[in-house]
């Protein structure tokens, strides 16, 4: 067991320079090869990955922007759309006044008309009934009088 451990020694001392070399090899790697690659890869990313990232951020963006535009427009066609049809009402309130007024107008004519017939009525009537007077003296003048046929006659 003492010529074991004697070798198991040996080998550890004769061991040292391999571990040394092995540790100068690791920090040589971290150095020259693990640390530029990494800086490459992270690159890479940023180039990659990152651009798509940024795509998708800008995407997301432009829509937001986008969705906001349309609600502006569907805002601006409906205040539009109130603006004409508060018009569309003001013409047609309008018009429908202006309609009464003319309708009014005409009732007033036409009463006005009428009167102005029952009045000329009412005199045509007064003037018949006095030329129905006049006249129904003149044949009662006419039958009484003696002579009366020369009135016929004539």
């Amino acid at each position: 067991m003492q010529e074991t451990l004697r070798q198991i020694g040996e080998l550890l001392l004769n061991s040292i320079p391999t571990i040394l070399c092995l540790l100068v090899v690791w920090v040589a790697y971290l150095f020259l090869v693990h640390k530029p690659l990494h800086q490459a890869l992270a690159k890479r990313h940023a180039l990659t990955e990152g651009a798509v990232e940024q795509a998708r951020r800008e995407i997301a963006d432009a829509e937001a922007r986008t969705a906001e535009y349309e609600q502006k427009v569907r805002e601006a066609r409906a205040h539009i759309f109130k603006t004409q049809e508060s018009y569309r009402k003001h013409v047609m309130d309008e018009r429908a006044a202006a309609l009464a007024e003319a309708r009014k107008q005409a009732d007033l004519m036409i009463k006005s008309a009428r009167q102005t017939v029952m009045q000329e009525v009412e005199a045509a009537k007064a003037g018949l009934d006095k030329q129905a007077d006049a006249l129904a003296d003149q044949v009662i003048q006419a039958v009484l009088r003696p002579g009366t046929a020369e009135v016929g006659s004539r």
